[in-house]
């Protein structure tokens, strides 16, 4: 039987398409050794959004969360996923500041990072990449999927060999959106193994029309070796394809991936605890949708649209602020529907849809991306919708980090001192307050109820009602008895 490796998505995207990225460090360490020796290639853990999130939310040091599960995670390598020259955010950082991100990231205990640009301008791949590897990082980069007039297969096989020729270990192709079609897997990824030679080929897709599982199954036989897959409780509708699902499937047409579904089962099972407990959704498998073909915002993105209009009273606007979104997507030269990019053109197309004309108002975020800051255009944008936006500016050619000054040094005489590089580094991502409440935090809390043993988790859990003065319990052979004793009400 033929072989395909598998790569975890559920401590990263998994919940970051589903649960808002709000799963913690101590939800996640219970399971940690159950993934460590379930098979997979890698797991993923921090990157993107989850990063952002830590610092911002959920006041997590995501630098200590690297420290934490690489000391528990040791036989397979964890992952952290950079948005190129964007790193965590959206904004882009100078050379200095992403070549050390590359060092920190190795030396926090991880072995394995994939890299994308949310516009394939592999320029903005090209100094992190390089500083991956003299770290001795695996580098897995990315292509983002999309589709248009201009994201050809011959489109995707150029870029394919552009980033072999930068020696990486391995190429992905990134679906954010979960637009791949089967039709569309049986040209492209024949293209795209032509085009990559020996190196690895792996899958990266979202559930969002409910095909990925199908393409997923589609692109094994057509040469891909690894799929990136969520435990079953996390995975489809925005997420991705179930662990479980595509192990089954993948052995019916002759395929092992070598996972002990045993022991996802039991991370199932604990995830599906957290969520009973924290009040998150599981994922659900997906109805096909055509319309999401014509806009293509992510799921998340509409929950989060549909919130903020009906908090204006224009809910009802929702479809129409959506085809607008597929209008000035065509406008500005078919950008991806992937962040930061996809905010970008949601917020300008709710002004379009609101206002009392098209572009009267036009964000600085659009601006600079149709002005070649973020990196290369993959079409031109419309002559009239230009000359609107940008004026009398003139467009920027070079590669964009190249135009930013080195900020490392700058960074360390005006907020410093720090006590160590991950420090400033979280002081070049973020501003002074934010920086400020993460280290007032203090460390990760790395203690959770555990819905695998049920008698600690019932004693946590009645410990945190107030009603309960006492908990007694009493051992009789491989029987427990558990007595409470509940305080008296006031007089």
């Amino acid at each position: 039987m033929k072989r395909v490796s598998l790569i975890d998505v559920t401590l990263r995207d998994a919940h970051q398409c589903l649960w808002s990225t709000r799963m913690t460090t101590a939800m996640m360490l219970p399971v940690a050794p159950l993934l460590d020796r379930a098979g997979f290639e890698a797991i993923d853990l921090v990157g993107g959004a989850v990063f952002d999130v830590c610092v911002r939310y959920l006041k997590e040091d995501p630098w200590e969360r690297m420290r934490v599960m690489s000391g528990i995670v040791q036989r397979t390598p964890l992952i952290v996923m950079v948005r190129g020259q964007s790193l965590f955010t959206f904004e882009l950082f100078p050379d200095d500041v992403v070549e050390r991100t590359a060092e920190r990231i190795a030396a926090n205990g991880i072995r394995y990072t994939t890299p994308y640009d949310a516009l394939n301008d592999l320029r903005n791949l090209d100094v992190y990449v390089r500083a991956a590897q003299r770290c001795g990082l695996y580098v897995a980069a990315g292509l983002v999927y999309t589709v248009s007039p201009v994201h050809t297969d011959a489109y995707y096989a150029a870029k394919a060999k552009e980033l072999a020729a930068m020696g990486v270990d391995a190429i992905y192709l990134k679906d954010p959106s979960g637009l791949l079609r089967p039709e569309r897997v049986q040209t492209l990824i024949p293209a795209l193994r032509v085009a990559v030679g020996a190196l690895p080929l792996q899958l990266h897709s979202h559930c969002l029309t409910g095909l990925a599982p199908l393409c997923a199954l589609e692109a094994i036989a057509l040469g891909v070796e690894t799929v990136h897959t969520a435990t079953s409780v996390l995975a489809n509708g925005a997420s991705h394809p179930s662990t479980e699902w595509l192990t089954a499937n993948a052995r019916h047409v002759g395929y092992d991936t070598g996972i002990d579904v045993d022991l996802v089962g039991e991370v199932a099972e604990h995830f599906r605890y957290v969520a009973a407990r924290e009040g998150k959704p599981l994922g659900e498998i997906a109805a096909y949708d055509a319309f999401h073909y014509e806009h293509q915002v992510p799921g998340g993105m509409i929950s989060n649209l549909r919130s903020q209009l009906r908090e204006m009273g224009l809910e009802h606007r929702l479809e129409e602020i959506l085809e607008e979104a597929a209008v000035v997507r065509r406008d500005l030269g078919y950008p991806i529907m992937v962040s930061p990019f996809a905010q970008y053109l949601v917020t300008q197309a709710t002004l379009n849809v609101i206002g009392k004309e098209r572009y009267a108002t036009v964000p600085d975020e659009v601006r600079r991306y149709v002005l070649g800051y973020y990196g290369e255009l993959a079409a031109p944008v419309d002559p009239n919708i230009y000359d609107r936006i940008a004026g009398d500016e003139r467009p920027v050619n070079g590669r964009p980090g190249e135009m930013l000054a080195p900020a490392l040094e700058r960074l360390r005489r005006e907020r410093g001192p720090f006590d160590s590089d991950d420090d400033l580094l979280l002081a070049a991502y973020y501003s002074a307050e934010n920086y400020r409440e993460l280290k007032a935090a203090g460390p990760i809390k790395t203690a959770y109820p555990l819905g695998r043993k049920p008698l600690v988790m019932l004693i946590r859990e009645l410990a945190r009602r107030g009603d309960i003065a006492s908990i007694t319990v009493t051992a009789s052979g491989n029987h427990a008895m558990t007595r409470l004793s509940q305080r008296e009400s006031a007089p």
